[in-house]
């Protein structure tokens, strides 16, 4: 696609992205970033476009896959470690919660798992483990209520039947 061509089509789908950033992060003000940050990137890699691909598919698929990205970076930075413990000298069996090593072990299993899953049924089914509701992953998703509780049971059983060793 011709670099102007490129450009005007972005400029014509602003406003639609800056709804799907609305969508995804309910607030404006990030949203606003949200676009920015898309907006940046889809111009530095306006080079790995294909001609025959979907161009608004295409950008809010970049938009979809910062903000998710955005989101874990969030999840580490809040995950708060007591400075003043003594890491080194943990009683792993009383403070992890694990009643054994092999339960962490298992929870390393299933977390892979997890990762291993499509994007099609991890990205619902981490959303949902992460505490959002159906109707919140099916409207960041833009996709059918129906379609989110489907992918969630489908992520459910394949998991199942990779982790029946540990039930």
């Amino acid at each position: 696609m011709e670099v102007q061509v490129f450009q005007k089509n972005l400029i014509n789908l602003q406003e639609n992205m800056l709804n799907f950033a609305l969508m995804l992060t309910a607030d404006r003000e990030d949203a606003q970033d949200l676009l920015q940050e898309t907006t940046l990137k889809v111009l530095d890699n306006q080079d790995k476009f294909v001609d025959n691909v979907n161009f608004k598919g295409w950008v809010f698929t970049v938009m979809r896959n910062i903000f998710i990205n955005n989101y874990h970076k969030v999840v580490r930075v809040q995950t708060v470690v007591d400075r003043n413990a003594d890491l080194y000298n943990l009683d792993v069996i009383n403070e992890s919660g694990f009643d054994s090593p092999e339960a962490s072990y298992n929870l390393k299993e299933m977390n892979n798992a997890i990762e291993n899953l499509s994007d099609e049924l991890r990205i619902p089914f981490s959303l949902y483990l992460s505490g959002y509701k159906y109707n919140e992953i099916a409207e960041r998703m833009e996709m059918p209520l129906g379609t989110v509780k489907s992918r969630i049971f489908f992520a459910r059983q394949a998991l199942q039947k990779k982790l029946k060793e540990f039930s």
